[in-house]
């Protein structure tokens, strides 16, 4: 009998196991365990067998890694290097002391987890939450899946301030999609489009949160397993863990759903843009069933980037799509939400009511913008609106407000517009500008107006209009010339006046002061001791105060067209600025052709010459640690704390003066490029020094703040390491750009050779060259702004291991190997505005 019960119970347990060919059933997965995406195990169960943990087939290119429901229709919850390409069927996955190692098969190994890799994983779990955790040999947790979130929340997770949610691609690509839901650190929940600023015009749903300023307050959101109020943000600072927001006041299912403890939750920020709470459960049949339970929002068109430049998004039969605005073409008609894209030839703008022979105003109605407008005004009829616009050559388009009566300005591309579906919804209507010539596609300009016919006038009239005109004139020119001679001596003898008086013991900083040629002429003794020549003019050394007061004359000498822009950059970019780490500009001189500035002296020279000079005067590693936070100090201002940003684009040693204590100052505006508030890219000429400009100058694309980042980067490392970034009379080619040699020799752990005979701070040179790498990146989103290069440097923040540079400069070439890529892999710690999803996305792009 015991013989035929063990043969019994040995076919139960192959029949239970052909069953579950594809799956394992395990509670505490042990070390080497294996999984393939062909061949038994493909995955391992949780111990409900709800939640699996493995490979899945994507779209049918490919296998990915990742945890899903089960059921007939399994629904991807989480996914490993959601944008690596999927990895053939030969690919395995093994549990290793290091963790989840994926072996893809072509010498590419990577790790699934983040975990400590000091500490050895001992066991794993699929748990019943659908957390996949790594355990240590005393069971401490090491890794779990909750604290890596891709575009869906579970029953039990958390999503702590400053953690997001990034959506899908579509229903059968988990890839990274174009919308992200942000715990922001107020306690607002928030919505908005994946690569937008995340600015409060770019959000297009928020929970609205309530946010204490007199207290600092922690705040996570928070989905329950269980309970009719699953989905809501919690004040973690409170001791009872008060919710501050709930998605909805009473959450329930049918009365005849059972326990409770059967349902799972989700919450998900679907491909489409809107976030929803879903509910998965089993009826009384037995069967699975999901349903919705609650949305962010209800209508598509509220989803900002829904449709793309240029297009607006409205209803038809219920169903949302989009429409080129008038004087737009679709860039891809297949692809309507990639936006549009003009289809007229741009006429030179004439300004005034010269343009209504060159432009047309649509107009629209019901519509609304979500963009900020550059100019807001009051009109009393809507015509004022449409007129102001036309004649506006900055304006693309006007929205005028009949309740307020407010007309907004607009430029173009336009984005987040929508029209509404009923009639007279909305008193707002949208002149659009668009050019007369919009029909013709092969750019030919509009055909020349008829001419006037000619009116022949008798010979003596002419002669007496021709007498009366220039007796006009004669009188016209004496009144002139009198007048000017007039105001002249007064000038002058008030002038004369004042210089006698001083300047009354006011503070130099309060204003900028008006010098007179003669003035500095004198001041510099004849412009006689140069001190430097820059490529508009030359500086020159100068005393006032009868030589108390020491000054630096900059004389603009070039033509008069460039040496006039430059003066005009130099005045509007440093006459409003007050730093301790920009120089500070005095006065200034426009007489007829002359232009000078006058500028505090600087008794230091240049930092060009203070790092590139004897060898014998090279600053120690303190004078270059804090050389390079000044100039990060000053950038900082000129990007984020003026009241218009500023984009320096001509950041280099040069241009970098030292003052008697060391203290590095940034000067020469003259290419600087001023943005408007609330602007954060511009198109604009190449501007700057070959050397030190950033890539994006070369490309069709945008100019950012980045661009000052990309040349403080290579900077930076000419100041950490005292040489030029490109040196071509060497006799190792890998040193001649200095970014690819330290590159290079920082993944070989080998920057020692770069300061050979120095007593060095290893940490102090790792960090800064770090720093350096992380600023000179390709991409400008992956370099980071230059209060996180602050804190960086002050050793606030973590500096993350840097990837590439540039692919095609270093990954070509051969110069990583596997080992080095690997080690070179990391995301930059606590600087929230690099956007660490997007970092570990294209750090593993480049990288492997």
């Amino acid at each position: 009998m015991a013989a035929i019960a063990s043969k019994i119970f040995f076919l139960l347990v192959a029949c239970f196991i052909f069953g579950r060919a594809e799956t394992v059933f395990a509670e505490y997965i042990t070390l080497n365990s294996t999984l393939f995406p062909n061949i038994h195990p493909t995955s391992w169960l949780s111990q409900s067998g709800r939640f699996a943990f493995g490979f899945y087939q994507q779209s049918g290119y490919g296998f990915k890694v990742g945890i899903w429901l089960t059921g007939a229709e399994k629904k991807i919850v989480w996914t490993a290097h959601r944008d690596d390409p999927p990895v053939s069927s030969k690919a395995r996955l093994q549990l290793t002391m290091k963790g989840l190692l994926l072996q893809t098969g072509q010498r590419k190994d990577k790790l699934i987890d983040h975990s400590n890799n000091q500490i050895a994983v001992s066991f794993a779990s699929m748990l019943d939450t659908g957390n996949f955790v790594l355990y240590d040999k005393n069971s401490k947790m090491l890794w779990q899946s909750f604290n890596c979130p891709t575009d869906t929340m579970l029953g039990g997770q958390n999503l702590h301030h400053g953690d997001q949610l990034l959506s899908s691609s579509s229903d059968t690509n988990q890839s990274s999609g174009r919308f992200q839901l942000l715990m922001q650190n107020d306690g607002n929940l928030v919505l908005y489009p994946a690569y937008s600023a995340s600015t409060a015009s770019d959000a297009y749903w928020a929970s609205g949160s309530y946010f204490d300023r007199t207290k600092v307050n922690y705040y996570y959101l928070y989905l329950n397993k269980t309970g009719p109020r699953p989905l809501r943000v919690i004040d973690g600072n409170n001791s009872n863990r008060a919710a501050i927001w709930i998605a909805h006041d009473w959450l329930t299912l049918d009365s005849s759903h059972p326990s409770s403890n059967t349902i799972i939750y989700r919450a998900t920020v679907d491909p489409d843009g809107i976030f929803r709470l879903y509910a998965h459960f089993d009826d009384e049949s037995g069967k699975r069933q999901v349903r919705n339970l609650w949305s962010a929002l209800d209508n598509l068109c509220s989803v900002k980037t829904f449709c793309g430049f240029n297009s607006y998004c409205t209803y038809n039969d219920n169903q949302p799509y989009c429409e080129c605005l008038p004087g737009n073409d679709f860039i891809d008609p297949s692809k309507k939400n990639l936006g549009c894209k003009t289809n007229f030839i741009k006429p030179e703008c004439q300004g005034g009511k010269e343009n209504e022979a060159l432009y047309k105003m649509n107009k629209l109605g019901g519509m609304t913008l979500s963009g900020i407008p550059y100019a807001v005004e009051i009109v009393e009829v809507r015509d004022d609106c449409r007129s102001s616009c036309l004649e506006d050559c900055y304006c693309g388009a006007a929205l005028y407000d009949e309740s307020n009566r407010n007309c907004e300005k607009q430029e173009l591309p336009l984005r987040y517009v929508i029209r509404k579906m009923e009639e007279g919804s909305s008193s707002s209507i949208l002149y659009l500008k668009v050019g007369l010539n919009s029909s013709l596609k092969s750019g030919k300009d509009k055909p020349p107006p008829e001419p006037k016919p000619i009116t022949r006038t008798s010979k003596k009239a002419i002669v007496l209009i021709f007498i009366m005109i220039f007796g006009f004139a004669i009188i016209l020119c004496f009144v002139v010339a009198t007048s000017s001679l007039l105001i002249y001596r007064i000038g002058a003898l008030s002038y004369k006046r004042l210089l006698g008086m001083g300047d009354f013991g006011l503070n130099e900083g309060v204003t900028l002061r008006v010098f007179s040629y003669n003035e500095l002429r004198k001041a510099t003794n004849g412009f006689r001791q140069e001190l430097g020549k820059g490529s508009f003019g030359s500086v020159y050394k100068g005393t006032l105060h009868k030589g108390r007061k020491m000054i630096a004359v900059k004389r603009l000498e070039k033509l008069i067209e460039e040496g006039e822009r430059e003066f005009q950059a130099e005045m509007q970019a440093i006459g409003k600025t007050h730093h301790r780490n920009l120089v500070r500009l005095m006065g200034y001189c426009a007489e007829g052709s002359k232009r000078l500035l006058v500028y505090e002296f600087m008794s230091n020279g240049s930092l060009g010459n203070f790092i590139f000079g004897d060898s014998s005067l090279h600053p120690n590693w303190d004078q270059k640690k804090r050389i390079a936070l000044d100039i990060a100090r000053g950038l900082l201002y000129l990007h984020e704390e003026c009241e218009a940003p500023i984009i320096h684009c001509d950041i280099k040693p040069q241009n970098i003066l030292m003052d008697e204590f060391l203290v590095a100052k940034i000067s020469d505006f003259g290419l600087a490029k001023l943005l408007v508030p609330d602007q954060t890219r511009t198109f604009t000429q190449v501007r700057g020094t070959r050397g030190y400009v950033a890539p994006e100058w070369n490309k069709n694309t945008p100019i950012t703040v980045k661009a000052d980042v990309y040349s403080y980067g290579i900077m930076l490392l000419e100041i950490v390491f005292c040489r030029r970034s490109i040196v071509v009379n060497t006799m190792n080619p890998e040193q001649i750009v200095l970014s690819n040699w330290v590159y290079k020799c920082f993944v070989r752990r080998e920057l020692s050779k770069l300061v050979l005979g120095e007593e060095v701070d290893q940490t102090l040179l790792e960090n800064m060259v770090k720093v350096g790498l992380w600023c000179i990146q390709d991409e400008p989103f992956l370099r980071p702004s230059m209060k996180c290069v602050v804190l960086m440097l002050e050793g606030v923040t973590d500096v993350a291991i840097p990837p590439c540079p540039s692919s095609a400069n270093c990954l070509s070439k051969g110069s990583s190997s596997g080992r080095e890529k690997s080690r070179a892999r990391g995301l930059l710690v606590g600087c929230k505005d690099l956007q660490p999803f997007l970092l570990s996305k294209y750090i593993i792009m480049y990288l492997g």
